[in-house]
């Protein structure tokens, strides 16, 4: 059968033209393209409107949007996005190769095409706890698959630059494969930047600053412009949208929760953005579309040009990026705004199992978030608004009131423990830039290893919050004097829902409303902040079931000076 798009303006990604004429569709791919194209089994006339090419979001990790693929599709798919190139490190974390089975087989068949990155730290770092350890001969067996493009970010870059045989073998075995392999090194620069770069390593989503930006570019990396639920880098980056560096960038969103998606968007999100600040749509357009292709090597994907897979968006206007009709692999999956019927793949029983039911932490009371008072200066976790960057913040702790937690000061305790072997390992310390005021907040997303995160104002209402997720398989919890005020469980490896995309980004709404009249301020994502908190990939200190960790010398760092 073929589909006639006829009267409408193309968008020509290759050129950065605008011209009108006709689309011809057949077998999920574009055929022609010119106004000699008349006849088709199927016309649409869409006089008025403008094509261009479904949007790819080059790094994005699904289990961030706690949804599964097929549920996420209906979400993004409106929005534009008919390309993911997902990261499953999340899952992998807590569920190693089974995890990342899940993901393929979770994403199989439908209209929302998934890519992924074999995540390449697992544990991201050798002070994580996670629930697996993934070796080069452990992932080597998936670049059999097509859907496989490369090796995700490669966040442990001391071990690139210093020459790890494992990162070496994955790096080898990627390039090997001929794929794709994904960087992963903020504020990374001069001589071990070229070291990192040197070994293979060919993108970075982490680029905070302009200067940074252009320096990787310089050296010839992609460079990745974010702007997800916390992390916000577009405003930082927005210079990118001009030449000579625009093209060499790609556009991602990289963790950002269903609710935002529904309301904001997803990559269209980005792009609009960009507009009110002055930049090009087309250019936008143009990252999320040739360049994203061109960056991982996809052949006859991002362009409306013939021999093209016809994932092909049509939209109302260009600069707001309105999209009215999505097609994907040449099939109208979105009319008017509205999404047609996605069905979820069905996952092996086993496999299945292996996600489920893997929060495995004894019961804990407040004397368990005690911390041993001391006179000397303690170290408190201080959180950068809008990026995953934290800093050292120095000071005297009062411990004669509450434990040493202070909220005219907004230091809070946090709690990171261990939840996949049940060793009873934890770290405590304190942390500002939350701005909660009672109670406490607890989740089992914690970049990277999925550990039990808790951050409270109080030990007894942190011990209830940890003893929830415990009870209800993962999720988040917002708790205060001893009541659990809301909760979204995510059985999932305690990532991810089994539930509708609108549902769980009700839930998500009701959650983080909860958890603002706790006192945390509303121009602050606090639940994605804090699932960043353990991070230590990312400068400069971090929270880890072993305690404090330097992100930059990764070892652990006395709670005191």
């Amino acid at each position: 059968m073929t589909t006639l798009l006829k009267n409408g303006s193309l968008i020509n990604v290759f050129t950065g033209e605008v011209e009108k004429t006709n689309i011809l569709i057949e077998n999920g791919k574009v055929t022609g393209v010119g106004i000699y194209y008349t006849n088709a089994d199927r016309i649409e006339d869409i006089t008025g409107k403008y094509i261009c090419p479904g949007f790819i979001d080059s790094h994005i990790h699904i289990e961030s949007t706690t949804l599964n693929p097929a549920e996420l599709a209906k979400v993004t798919l409106p929005h534009g996005t008919t390309s993911l190139v997902a990261d499953p490190h999340e899952i992998a974390n807590v569920c190693g190769v089974n995890g990342i089975k899940y993901m393929l087989a979770a994403s199989e068949g439908i209209p929302l095409n998934v890519y992924l990155m074999l995540p390449s730290c697992v544990p991201a770092a050798p002070m994580e706890e996670s629930g697996a350890v993934l070796k080069a001969e452990d992932l080597s067996p998936f670049y059999r698959n097509k859907r496989v493009l490369g090796l995700a970010e490669m966040m442990n870059y001391v071990g690139v630059v210093y020459g790890d045989t494992d990162i070496k073998n994955k790096i080898a075995d990627a390039r090997k494969n001929r794929r794709t392999v994904d960087g992963h090194a903020p504020l990374l620069s001069g001589e071990l930047l070229d070291k990192y770069i040197s070994e293979g390593i060919q993108t970075d989503h982490e680029c905070s600053t302009i200067g940074e930006a252009k320096e990787k570019i310089r050296k010839g990396q992609w460079v990745m412009i974010r702007e997800g639920t916390v992390t916000k880098n577009l405003e930082g980056l927005i210079e990118l949208f001009e030449q000579p560096y625009a093209n060499r960038c790609v556009l991602v969103t990289d963790d950002r929760h269903p609710a935002d998606i529904i309301s904001e968007g997803h990559i269209d999100n980005i792009i609009r953005s960009a507009v009110k600040k002055g930049k090009s749509a087309i250019t936008g357009i143009q990252m999320a579309t040739l360049h994203a292709a061109q960056c991982f090597g996809l052949p006859y994907v991002g362009a409306a040009a013939p021999g093209y897979n016809a994932d092909i968006l049509v939209l109302n206007d260009i600069d707001s990026v309105d999209i009215c009709d999505v097609y994907a692999g040449g099939e109208k999956i979105v009319e008017n705004k509205v999404v047609g019927t996605i069905n979820t793949p069905k996952v092996d029983e086993n496999i299945t199992r292996s996600v489920l039911n893997t929060i495995h932490v004894d019961r804990l009371s407040g004397k368990d978030f005690y911390i041993q008072p001391s006179e000397k200066r303690c170290r408190v976790i201080k959180t950068v608004k809008n990026q995953v960057l934290t800093e050292e913040w120095l000071t005297e702790i009062n411990f004669n009131k509450n434990n040493g937690v202070d909220t005219d000061r907004d230091i809070l305790k946090l709690a990171v423990i261990e939840r996949h072997r049940g060793t009873g390992h934890k770290g405590l310390g304190f942390i500002s830039g939350i701005g909660l005021k009672e109670g406490a907040i607890a989740s089992t997303v914690s970049h990277d290893s999925h550990n039990l995160i808790v951050i409270g104002t109080n030990s007894e209402d942190m011990a209830v919050a940890a003893n929830h997720l415990t009870k209800i398989g993962g999720g988040y919890v917002a708790v205060k004097d001893g009541k659990v005020l809301a909760d979204m469980p995510l059985p999932i490896a305690g990532l991810m829902t089994f539930k509708d995309a609108y549902e769980s980004a009700r839930e998500n709404k009701v959650l983080r409303q909860t958890v603002y009249s706790l006192g945390v301020p509303e121009d602050i994502a606090p639940l994605m902040t804090m699932s960043f908190v353990s991070l230590s990939v990312i400068p400069s200190i971090k929270m880890t079931t072993k305690g404090l960790v330097d992100v930059n010398t990764q070892k652990l760092l006395s709670l005191y000076e």
